[in-house]
């Protein structure tokens, strides 16, 4: 998964994109790492952050830079993972025994 801090457009003024969407920074820095991430679906986004599939694609387009965004949405669109209704029964949630450190 990409860096998302390094990726932000600094043409924008980053304050604007919580007034617009009503998260939080934090929130939307965790939209953005879910939105990265292969097995997250944006049903999942949905369901935690009230934000469909456009409004998704329309806050990554905000807060990356051009070609950031274009990577992503390359990576993003017709990925089976992304979307609950086309993955497979075989995808559960993404689960890396590492992935969470431990005391």
């Amino acid at each position: 998964m990409a860096n998302s801090s390094s990726q932000l457009n600094s043409s924008i003024d980053a304050a604007s994109v919580p007034a617009v969407t009503g998260l939080t920074d934090s929130e939307v820095s965790r939209v953005i790492e879910m939105a990265w991430e292969d097995r997250t679906p944006f049903e999942a986004i949905e369901g935690l952050f009230k934000l469909n599939e456009s409004a998704v694609i329309s806050l990554m387009r905000r807060t990356m830079k051009p070609r950031s965004f274009r990577l992503w949405r390359k990576r993003v669109t017709g990925r089976k993972t992304k979307h609950l209704q086309l993955r497979s029964p075989d995808v559960s949630r993404g689960y890396c025994p590492t992935q969470y450190k431990r005391g």
